[in-house]
């Protein structure tokens, strides 16, 4: 059985975390795991820039962060355990209206890039190959996720 459990902590955005969490399960069903655990934090700018700062000595606001739980001494300990995904609404919100993009659609592409962080991808560490088949996949899994929860809308 699927655990995704969502937690809201900014007020900036109205989010319907029942639906987000459908998108989280279509993400994972899509990826070959139904039975993964995920959390999922929604903050604000400030909430964000502070868990970047302490955990990733990294001092700005920034749109997503996962922390896998598949990684370091405890990886392989409960395998359907995949780790924490943290979003910024503010960030998201401002990214989507630069782009013309709704903000739905940019937050379910940022909740997809990071369960694929969680799922092993690096585009950031790893190598030009390693990036593009991130790319290619975040492509072709927001392609399920516009089909059945944005009507066709475009991502970023």
């Amino acid at each position: 059985m699927v655990t995704i459990h969502i937690e809201n902590r900014q007020k900036s955005q109205k989010i319907e975390t029942a639906v987000l969490a459908k998108v989280a399960q279509t993400i994972l069903n899509a990826s070959g795991c139904p039975d993964g655990e995920l959390s999922v934090l929604i903050v604000d700018d400030a909430a964000i820039r502070i868990i970047n700062r302490d955990y990733l000595q990294r001092d700005r606001a920034t749109n997503v962060i996962s922390f896998s739980m598949q990684e370091g001494e405890q990886a392989g300990l409960h395998p359907n355990l995949l780790g924490d995904v943290v979003i910024s609404a503010e960030t998201a919100a401002r990214d989507a209206a630069e782009a013309g993009l709704g903000f739905e659609s940019e937050l379910y592409f940022l909740l997809l890039h990071g369960i694929l962080h969680l799922l092993g991808y690096d585009h950031e560490r790893g190598s030009a190959e390693q990036a593009a088949q991130m790319e290619a996949r975040e492509e072709d899994l927001f392609d399920v996720v516009k089909a059945e929860f944005l009507d066709g809308t475009a991502a970023s």
